[in-house]
């Protein structure tokens, strides 16, 4: 296809669904809820290419508190690439986020080579795992320890572990998964205090489960664990850090298969790092 003309505009509420289309279309595993979480809360950047009226692109930018923009969802429908798209979405996010003091992202192999043209840097790598039919965990052995349902009372002391991992304030993140799939939301406790919680949500091929954050490799277990026999028979996926070397052997014992791997990548300066000893499974790439 010959260069066409298009636009870069904001994202409105009105265009999830044309979101949608163009990460289905790609195999990509984000939902509608998803898709209106990027564009509804006022802090994030999320913008559109458009060619006569057509959404053939996107690129959103999730403000953590202002101080970390998380860059995702980085797509351009396959018959208008190569002709500037991608770059005129980013290059707008960009601009978009420079008081932001640190921007991030998780990418491709192939996107590193992109990102690494606008000023990124590698920070450490994360591999996709998938099983596509989560059997029974009766049988695994996780210390004995046992998860509790998240409840209201604990989602302030889960948004400070949360921050204390991560590196940055994710309230609005928590507060969403939390509401939106409780039934995926669990936590570890030692004398009222928080030593790990896992959350996840639905997803257009795979149930989701991260981000999960642990004191301990076997409260990581625990979490994970528990969250897999709640899907037995259903698909499943998991983004672990890959410093994670015994729960990602463990996660293969189970059934779940290497399927790719991205790069953390951060632009100006890192002041937000977190403490990743403590991070076991991210919320996604979209997500960090």
């Amino acid at each position: 296809m010959k260069n066409v003309p298009f636009i870069i505009r904001s994202m409105q509420l009105s265009d999830a669904d044309a979101a949608l289309l163009l990460s289905t279309t790609e195999g990509w595993n984000q939902t509608v809820e998803d898709w209106k979480f990027f564009i509804t809360q006022v802090e994030n950047i999320c913008v559109l290419a458009e060619c006569d009226n057509k959404v053939i692109g996107t690129t959103t930018a999730i403000s953590y508190s202002n101080q970390i923009a998380w860059i995702g969802m980085v797509l351009v429908h396959r018959d208008y690439r190569r002709q500037g798209v991608s770059k005129a979405l980013l290059e707008t996010v960009f601009q978009k986020t420079q008081a932001i003091k640190s921007v991030k992202l998780d990418a491709t192999p192939d996107g590193m080579l992109v990102y690494k043209n606008f000023g990124f840097e590698e920070e450490y790598t994360i591999t996709r795992m998938v099983n596509l039919s989560v059997q029974n965990l009766s049988s695994v052995e996780v210390d004995n320890l046992l998860p509790q349902v998240v409840q209201s009372k604990h989602i302030d002391k889960i948004i400070a572990f949360d921050e204390n991992v991560f590196g940055a304030n994710r309230a609005a993140l928590i507060q969403s998964l939390i509401k939106n799939y409780p039934e995926k939301s669990f936590l570890l406790t030692n004398q009222d205090h928080i030593t790990g919680f896992a959350l996840g949500r639905n997803g257009h091929k795979y149930h989701h489960i991260g981000p999960v954050m642990a004191t301990t490799v076997a409260e990581a277990k625990t979490l994970i664990a528990h969250a897999l026999k709640l899907i037995t028979g259903k698909p499943a996926v998991v983004d672990v850090l890959c410093d994670k070397e015994e729960l990602i052997n463990w996660l293969s014992s189970i059934g779940f298969t290497k399927q790719r791997h991205f790069i953390r990548m951060y632009k100006k300066e890192n002041p937000f790092a977190g403490n990743a000893q403590n991070q076991f499974l991210i919320c996604g790439p979209e997500f960090g």
